[in-house]
């Protein structure tokens, strides 16, 4: 993340903030501005992304703009996913593997991140509807998006986008949970977030009556103090009648079919009901 508030400009936007050639030139020799191509600076406190896109000839976009916006976003491949406008070149840089947006957003500077509800809808266009349902609750955890924003989305988006809008809740803890949930929408499963069960504590999902589903983020449940807590959690949730599933981020992400098989397979049997 930047910790400058303008961590990269055009020569002609530091002209017009006040910046004399003159004292161009001498932020240049002390290192406080540096040169990153014709025309183009970048301030001390500018992060590698930011800087990077800028010297690709745009500006941070989609899944790239939502992780500096500090929304959750799944795994995505390698490369920056920069916002070129329509008037724009591309400039060649080293090791580039830059994904490309040709786009017309709100950004009110040349190399600005753009706003979280234009953020949102590059996922959309680019990832899909479920990146864009997960990368919406973390913003609505986050109260990054006002009820304007929301309207906003509902008319430039499209029909999936605006049901998903209507699932979209701002308790998720964890993309992983919005993750989990946005999957078993088309089960009709009763599913509660973030219910708080008596010995136990707060718990991430209970479907029907009893059947615990928790997803563990790699963070927080690696070490042994945390493996040993979970355990005494599922024990004394077991003490009061319920069944627990625990998943982890490699199990949700990259083995849905094994997570969803173990859920649907104690549903079948009515183990999620009293």
């Amino acid at each position: 993340m930047c910790t400058s508030k303008r961590p990269v400009s055009t020569y002609a936007e530091l002209r017009d903030g006040g910046l004399s050639r003159r004292a161009l030139a001498d932020e240049l020799d002390c290192g406080t501005i540096r040169s990153l191509r014709r025309g183009v600076y970048e301030r001390a406190g500018a992060c590698d992304d930011v800087r990077d896109a800028a010297a690709h000839g745009g500006a941070l976009a989609c899944v790239t703009a939502a992780a500096h916006h500090g929304l959750w976003v799944a795994e995505y491949g390698t490369g920056l996913h920069i916002g070129m406008p329509s008037s724009g070149r591309v400039h060649a840089h080293t090791g580039c593997t830059c994904v490309v947006h040709w786009v017309d957003d709100d950004r009110t500077d040349a190399f600005g991140v753009p706003s979280v509800r234009v953020t949102l809808r590059q996922i959309l266009r680019c990832q899909g509807l479920e990146a864009f349902f997960v990368a919406l609750e973390s913003a609505l955890r986050k109260r990054k998006l006002s009820a304007a924003d929301l309207a906003w989305l509902r008319a430039h988006t499209n029909a999936a986008a605006r049901e998903a809008i209507a699932f979209a809740r701002s308790d998720a803890d964890s993309g992983l949970e919005s993750l989990l949930r946005w999957r078993l929408r088309i089960h009709g499963l009763s599913v509660r977030t973030q219910q708080k069960i008596i010995s136990v504590g707060r718990v991430d999902f209970v479907i029907g009556d009893r059947l615990i589903v928790e997803v563990d983020g790699v963070a927080n449940h690696d070490d042994e103090s945390h493996r040993h807590k979970d355990l005494v959690r599922d024990a004394h949730a077991a003490s009061w009648g319920f069944v627990t599933l625990r998943f982890d981020y490699a199990l949700v992400v990259h083995d849905w079919p094994t997570v969803e098989l173990a859920i649907l397979g104690l549903v079948d049997r009515g183990v999620h009901l009293a």
